[in-house]
C-alpha cells in the first residue's frame, strides 16, 4: 500500500496513468479551443496585418490614443490609491475603538460603501458634481471616478486593516500594556506595523482592483482613460476592435503585474529592514518604574 500524505494517498501506477491521460486530453481540448478561436478570427479577417500593423509601425496610435489614455488611467488610479489607503486605515482602526459612539458610526459608513456598487457611486458622484458644484465638465469625470473608487475601496481596505490587526496574537497587546504603552502607542508602534506585512497581499489585490475599475469610468462616464480609447482607435484603424482590445488588455496586465512586483519588493525590503534593525519605543514614565 502506498504511504499516505497529509492530504491524500500517493497515487499508484493506475492512478498516475489515469492522471496522465486526463492531462493529455485536457491539453488536446485546450489546443482545439485555441485553434477554433484563431481560425474564427482569421475567417473574419481579424488577424490581418492591416489591423495589427498600426500598433507596431505607426507611432501616432500610441501618442494620440494609448499614451494619453494610459496617463489618465494612472492619474485616476494613483489619486484613488493615495487617498483610499489612509482613509481605509483610519476607518479600520476606528472600527476597533472601545467607544461605541466611534465604533458604530465607523462601521455603518464602511458597511454602507462596501455594499453599494462602485459604478453607482460613479454615477452619483458625477451627478453631484454636476448639480451642486462648479467643477469644469472636462474634470468632472475624473473627480467622479476618483471619488467613487476612494469611497468603495476605502471601505474595503478598512475591513482589510481591521481583520489584519485582529489576526495578531493578543500577547502583542498585553506585552505593550505591560511596559506602560498607551493604546495609541500600541496601535501605531506595535500592532499596525506587524499587521501591514500580513495585510499586504490583500492590500495589493485591492490596489489592482482600483486600477481595473478605472475602466468603468471610461465606459460609463466618458472618462478619457485607456479603456475609452478602444472605440476611436477602432474607428480610425480599419475596425480593428479585437486587436485594440488585446493590446489594451495586455497593457492592463502589465500594469497590474508591475504593481504586484513593486508590492513584493516592498514586502521583502520591509522584512529585511525589520530583521536588521529594531525600533525601541520608550514606555510611559509614570514615576513607578524605579527598581
Amino acid at each position: 500500500m502506498s504511504a499516505p500524505s497529509v492530504l491524500y494517498d500517493v497515487p499508484g501506477p493506475k492512478a498516475k496513468t489515469r492522471n496522465a491521460v486526463y492531462t493529455v486530453l485536457f491539453l488536446l481540448a485546450l489546443a482545439g479551443v485555441g485553434w477554433w478561436i484563431i481560425a474564427t478570427l482569421a475567417e473574419k479577417d481579424q488577424l490581418t496585418w492591416q489591423k495589427w500593423g498600426p500598433f507596431f509601425t505607426e507611432g501616432q496610435v500610441w501618442t494620440t490614443f494609448i499614451f494619453p489614455g494610459l496617463l489618465n488611467t494612472l492619474i485616476a488610479a494613483g489619486l484613488a490609491i493615495v487617498i483610499a489607503l489612509p482613509i481605509g486605515s483610519l476607518f479600520g482602526i476606528l472600527r476597533l475603538s472601545d467607544h461605541v459612539w466611534i465604533r458604530v458610526p465607523a462601521g455603518t459608513v464602511v458597511e454602507f460603501f462596501r455594499a453599494v456598487p462602485v459604478l453607482i457611486l460613479m454615477f452619483f458622484a458625477n451627478e453631484f458634481y454636476s448639480e451642486y458644484t462648479d467643477v469644469d465638465s472636462d474634470y468632472r469625470p475624473l473627480l467622479a471616478v476618483v471619488t467613487a473608487l476612494v469611497l468603495y475601496n476605502g471601505a474595503v481596505l478598512a475591513e482589510v486593516v481591521r481583520a489584519g490587526i485582529q489576526s495578531l496574537p493578543t500577547g502583542q497587546t498585553e506585552a505593550a500594556k505591560a511596559i506602560g504603552m498607551r493604546k495609541t502607542q500600541t496601535m501605531t508602534n506595535v500592532l499596525l506595523p506587524q499587521a501591514v506585512t500580513a495585510m499586504l497581499p490583500a492590500i495589493v489585490s485591492q490596489l489592482v482592483v482600483i486600477v481595473k475599475d478605472t475602466a468603468l469610468g471610461g465606459a460609463a462616464l466618458g472618462f478619457s482613460d485607456l479603456f475609452s480609447q478602444i472605440r476611436p482607435i477602432s474607428n480610425n484603424y480599419f475596425a480593428n476592435t479585437i486587436a485594440t482590445l488585446t493590446i489594451v488588455a495586455v497593457i492592463y496586465i502589465l500594469l497590474n503585474n508591475l504593481l504586484t512586483a513593486a508590492a513584493g519588493w516592498l514586502e521583502k525590503w520591509s522584512r529585511q529592514r525589520k530583521t536588521s534593525s529594531g525600533t525601541v519605543v520608550k514606555p510611559l514614565d509614570d514615576g513607578n518604574n524605579e527598581l
